[in-house]
């Protein structure tokens, strides 16, 4: 290599990594800038108390009202499912922000986020559309499963559990857990996902994120497929804990306890190309739930019993 190349390569690299390390640096510097503001702007926030939460806000009060009520109602429906819940804990700790672009503004680590978990407090904002709450009941049903419950943190687990309350319906009785609200994320994505009924050719296509890869976590970035990933989150826990009667739920919640790892799975659940096929039955019986309940015009809650989906026949497992 000539004199002159081997020279201007190096400079070329050191200059390279010095933008780097520069712009590095101006974000941290206004990271931590963002991080200052927003502390000293949340010294004049309003805090709101509730039996099981504090409410730290800028919102209108009648909208964090309407939060801490909602999640009031997931720990209600949390002792339901999990009655083995302890009976007292320490306050759990919420950041409503009153608007996208606050939230935006003050939560970069993730940047699809729309709500986020940092122990020990839920940070989300006024959602938009008929239900107003459930970017902050999802963050808080992380905060219940590892502040109060203690349970594991396997990716898929973690985030279908979440995903299962968030999504839940709440009216004037409480949050109904199962009972389907299409006003809130994931759901709200269910009927763009185009399944053909065909398992096998769907995989090929790349329309589904297989169950081993799910539960291992060999499948592609998620950065690149966000909706399917929590769909399929969302989804599989909906499965354990109400497909095929329940046979599921109490191997389900002794994976939330233990571990929830590939192993984990197989020994409590079952071979997991079995589970994938009646999986799939059963997502595509939601969508197809879903898609009825839109066309009728009706946005009515959607009772996990109602479709019910057993797979009879498991002669093509491998």
């Amino acid at each position: 290599m000539p004199a002159p190349r081997r020279i201007l390569l190096p400079m070329l690299a050191l200059i390279a990594l010095g933008i780097a390390v520069h712009g590095w640096i101006l974000t941290q510097r206004k990271d931590a800038a963002t991080a200052r503001a927003t502390a000293t702007a949340r010294k004049a926030w309003h805090e709101t108390r509730t039996p099981h939460y504090v409410v730290v806000s800028n919102a209108p009060q009648d909208q964090v009202a309407l939060t801490g009520a909602a999640v009031e109602q997931l720990h209600d429906a949390w002792s339901q499912v999990f009655p083995d819940m302890p009976r007292t804990h320490a306050p759990l700790r919420l950041v409503l922000y009153r608007t996208r672009a606050e939230f935006k503004a003050n939560n970069r680590s993730v940047p699809w986020a729309e709500a986020i978990y940092r122990t020990p407090e839920c940070h989300a904002y006024v959602a938009d559309g008929p239900n107003r709450v459930h970017w902050m009941v999802h963050e808080a049903a992380h905060q219940l499963s590892r502040e109060v419950m203690g349970f594991k943190r396997e990716r898929w687990i973690d985030e279908g559990l979440a995903g299962y309350f968030g999504a839940s319906r709440i009216d004037a009785q409480g949050l109904h857990p199962g009972t389907l609200d299409p006003n809130t994320y994931p759901l709200w994505w269910l009927p763009q996902f185009h399944w053909s009924g065909n398992l096998e050719q769907d995989l090929r296509d790349g329309r589904l994120i297989p169950l081993r890869a799910l539960l291992d976590g060999s499948g592609p970035p998620i950065a690149g497929y966000v909706n399917l990933y929590y769909i399929e989150y969302w989804s599989l826990t909906h499965f354990l804990l109400h497909g095929e009667k329940g046979k599921y739920a109490a191997g389900y919640k002794r994976l939330l306890a233990n571990g929830a790892t590939l192993a984990d799975f197989e020994r409590e659940i079952g071979p997991t190309w079995q589970i994938q096929v009646a999986w799939y039955a059963w997502m595509r019986a939601q969508r197809a739930r879903l898609l009825a309940e839109a066309a009728e015009g009706r946005d009515g809650a959607l009772d996990p019993g109602v479709v019910d989906v057993q797979v009879r026949d498991h002669a093509d497992a491998r």
